[in-house]
């Protein structure tokens, strides 16, 4: 549920930022501890088996030989040195992976992962994530959004309208969409065929609001909480584009679960797979596998937010091989929605090996389709954390602390060592 005003602020500005954003792209690398990190954005996790192909041998070539996905459905690369940047953007642009060098931190978008595929969706916004890119790419202004600024575009199921977006359209009934800013208890409803303009112009409009301010914002929450300001200001800019749009009531997303693991029954009856990885983390080797399916390399895959990737138009016999290749292939694993920071040794912050210890904590636990998600940090900062209602295993200097997050009556938190964190963890899943 959006915040009120009274518990923000309306119309007061956020406390902004001190610095400009140093967040990683493909030309910017950043510095850890087991060597340079690169991250690809894949708008709405979106990619051929191509492209694919052509990540997994940058990995090899360049990096550590690894691929990690994150939270907003992007590749990451590690290991690299430092001067792999502009070799590995030259790969890139011509798989076609970097169409833009100016906007290639700025291609932050989120889109349902089984839409047009399952028939859940009240449209295919795939279309919408195309045609987003296509135009952010080709906008003057939006070369000035941070690498943290993050679209999302739902088919109506509400699997991503719930991740936290800066700005969000959501598929409605009789071809409308909803587009509304972060923090806003209002939105404004458009024609469905403009829903990637409207995202577009929302964003444009948050950053013509931060320089009136003058403030360094890198989030809309940052820079109007409740988006008091931004909603008017995007409501006139459609109607001087003659795009219709009228207010309506931002409903709170039905929070669909993430896709399930395994075989998807596609909407016209075709098939396609739901794979999942340990901690996000896969080989090249593995990666390439989930490439296979066409032999020009020109089948689609599509990253999801929660570290997995759905394959549209693959044969449910390759399930088995996924599997035997390490990949997670069946629902209700204890592997199912458990994540993990980097942790050591590839970042300095971090006071344990939290993917040792997590692997270490899953390996043999019973699963269960009821299971919350769960993630290991290493410190504070909790990079990668999911949303909702989840379970958090925090490194300390004494062990381990775990607290169920998004709870209505929070059960309290746990001290426990290394050793005790296995079993501990597994009970505080089992949360209901």
């Amino acid at each position: 549920m959006p915040p009120s005003p009274a518990a923000t602020g309306a119309g007061r500005p956020g406390a902004g930022r001190s610095r400009d954003d140093a967040c990683p792209g493909t030309l910017r690398l950043h510095q850890a501890d087991d060597g340079f990190l690169a991250r690809i954005r894949l708008p709405g996790g979106q990619l051929t088996g191509g492209q694919a192909l052509a990540l997994a041998d940058a990995a090899q070539s360049l990096g550590d030989g690894g691929l990690e996905l994150t939270s907003r459905g992007n590749v990451q690369l590690r290991g690299l040195e430092a001067e792999a940047g502009a070799l590995l953007g030259t790969r890139l642009r011509a798989a076609g992976l970097l169409p833009s060098d100016r906007h290639e931190r700025a291609r932050n978008i989120l889109a349902s992962p089984l839409s047009g595929l399952d028939g859940a969706g009240r449209a295919d916004v795939s279309p919408w994530v195309r045609e987003l890119d296509r135009s952010l790419c080709a906008s003057e202004p939006l070369t000035g959004l941070s690498g943290r600024f993050l679209f999302a575009l739902d088919d109506g199921r509400g699997d991503v309208a719930a991740r936290d977006a800066d700005v969000t359209v959501t598929a409605g009934p009789e071809r409308t969409a909803l587009v509304r800013p972060a923090g806003s208890a209002r939105a404004l409803r458009v024609p469905a065929e403009r829903a990637a303009r409207c995202a577009l112009l929302a964003a444009e409009e948050f950053l013509a609001l931060v320089r009136r301010q003058g403030a360094r914002a890198w989030r809309v929450r940052e820079a109007d909480p409740d988006a008091v300001l931004l909603l008017p200001r995007l409501r006139d800019r459609l109607r001087q584009e003659g795009i219709d749009c009228a207010p309506a009531v931002a409903e709170p997303p039905p929070g669909a679960e993430p896709p399930g693991l395994g075989l998807v029954r596609a909407a016209d009856g075709r098939t396609a797979l739901s794979v999942g990885t340990r901690f996000g983390r896969v080989s090249a080797e593995q990666w390439r596998l989930l490439a296979e399916g066409a032999a020009d390399g020109s089948s689609e895959l599509r990253v999801t937010p929660w570290r997995g990737v759905v394959l549209p138009d693959r044969q449910p016999r390759r399930l088995a091989l996924l599997a035997e290749a390490g990949l997670l292939t069946e629902p209700g694993t204890a592997w199912s929605q458990a994540t993990a920071c980097t942790g050591r040794p590839g970042c300095a912050k971090s006071l344990a090996d939290v993917r040792a210890d997590a692997e270490h904590a899953l390996r043999g636990a019973a699963g269960s389709p009821r299971l919350l998600p769960v993630h290991w940090s290493g410190c504070e900062r909790r990079c990668g954390h999911p949303s909702g209602h989840w379970v958090d295993v925090l490194a300390t200097t004494a062990g381990y602390r775990i607290t169920v997050q998004g709870a209505d009556r929070p059960p309290g938190e746990a001290e426990v060592t290394t050793e005790q964190m296995a079993a501990a963890s597994a009970a505080a899943r089992r949360t209901t």
